[in-house]
């Protein structure tokens, strides 16, 4: 697995378990020479037409975001019968058996959430500002009293 982080996180990424990390601050990762079955762009940051040279000729490319003009659920429809590169947009499964799931993974230790700032309800505005500024490193966490 090769991740792609600014300088500030090589090290973290790097103990997250990646094989490879690239510094994205310092090298342009879209003109990389390997190609990837998979491409997936978990903030943002890039576009299905950036990263398509990236792929494997059956490669996918996926990304949690709208994408430039909301382009990315429409690129999976015109790709989905694709012999090529193919675009796919992850529609999670959030229900309390996927929860449970993530709580196993989490307390048998297989999974480590980064969580980069904890803030009370109270705050969620703060939090929401917080996260807009596209500083943060992992996940911000609202806690809410007597939950748990």
């Amino acid at each position: 697995m090769t991740a792609v982080c600014a300088s500030e996180q090589v090290d973290l990424v790097a103990g997250l378990g990646a094989d490879r990390v690239v510094d994205r601050t310092t090298t342009d990762f879209t003109t990389d020479s390997q190609r990837y079955d998979l491409v997936f762009d978990a903030v943002g940051k890039c576009s299905f037409p950036q990263c398509r040279s990236l792929l494997k000729p059956r490669g996918v490319w996926a990304s949690t975001d709208m994408g430039p003009l909301s382009q990315n659920p429409l690129l999976v429809l015109v790709t989905r019968f694709s012999r090529g590169r193919r675009v796919l947009f992850p529609f999670p499964r959030i229900d309390r058996e996927m929860v449970e799931y993530l709580k196993r993974l989490v307390e048998s230790g297989q999974f480590t959430p980064v969580v980069d700032r904890t803030y009370p309800l109270g705050e969620i505005v703060e939090a929401y500002r917080y996260v807009e500024t596209q500083q943060k490193i992992g996940n911000v966490v609202v806690t809410v009293a007597g939950a748990g």
